[in-house]
């Protein structure tokens, strides 16, 4: 219940309090009026900025829902290559973690490797040279493998992204699980569990409330990379604008476009991930 400040011999407030309190809404009412001015005016000039350049706002119109139409494979794309990033970044954490000198070596290698090379560099190597390799293969004897090297574009655009992203996440990962207290690792070993009964129902339960957050973010910043995917030809949000733009002579208006559709799609992501912290926050916050 909510305390009033206008009532201080109900509460037993003192008066000097009470005045410090009011002063400290009113504080905050100013300040969040001049953010809102602050929103506007950026608005306006944004706006005014577009009307500056001559945009063809018809024709904006025009195209919007085909190239909107394109958000489906894109929010596709971001969902399987995210979900691909998690299973990597436990596998990848877990190997990171591990006391086996092999399996620790090919996580931290894995790790080292993808985070080290351009993102842009895998998507080619997905598309344009794992069919080499298959060909290569194909040399030794293994007939026929070069079919299962060759993919598809989006296949090989969900691949590039979910294994690159499972390489920063594993680092994520790794450190929520470190994050717990030695203590119950031990409680559990004194309790009998098992190292994997240990990780399953006391570790990881614990570790997801500081992992989640960031993965959310991931996921944001994977709606964006998955962008890179239009360089295969897969007629995402990007690449449509990219195609009407060149057709129509007018690329500047199209990726205007795009970016603003890019820009309110993680707007609202950004907004489901406040509410995913601010649960996951709870515990921490004793509500």
């Amino acid at each position: 219940m909510t305390a009033d400040i206008n009532q201080p011999e109900k509460i037993g407030i003192p008066k000097e309090a009470r005045t410090i309190l009011k002063r400290i809404e009113a504080d905050k009412t100013i300040y969040s009026r001049k953010l809102m001015i602050s929103f506007f005016v950026l608005a306006v000039l944004m706006v005014t900025s577009l009307i500056v350049l001559g945009l063809d706002f018809k024709f904006m119109l025009k195209w919007l829902p085909f190239i909107i139409a394109g958000s489906g494979y894109t929010f596709l794309v971001a969902f399987l290559a995210i979900s691909l990033a998690c299973v990597l970044s436990v596998i990848g954490a877990l190997g990171r973690l591990s006391r086996n000198p092999v399996i620790n070596s090919i996580a931290t290698t894995y790790v080292s490797l993808i985070r080290g090379t351009p993102l842009l560099v895998q998507v080619y190597m997905w598309y344009l040279a794992l069919p080499q390799i298959g060909k290569a293969l194909e040399g030794y004897g293994f007939t026929g493998i070069q079919a299962w090297f060759t993919l598809p574009a989006l296949p090989a655009g969900i691949l590039a992204l979910g294994v690159c992203y499972g390489a920063y996440m594993t680092e994520t990962v790794r450190a929520g699980i470190q994050s717990i207290n030695i203590g119950q690792t031990e409680a559990a070993k004194a309790m009998g569990m098992t190292g994997f009964q240990t990780m399953k129902r006391v570790i990881f339960p614990q570790a997801i409330r500081v992992i989640i957050p960031p993965v959310s973010n991931e996921f944001i910043a994977m709606i964006k990379d998955s962008s890179l995917v239009s360089l295969m030809g897969v007629w995402e949000l990007s690449y449509r604008a990219i195609k009407v733009g060149r057709r129509h002579f007018q690329s500047l208006e199209m990726l205007i476009m795009v970016a603003l559709i890019y820009w309110a799609m993680c707007i609202l992501l950004q907004y489901f991930q406040e509410k995913i912290e601010k649960h996951m926050a709870r515990g921490d916050r004793g509500i």
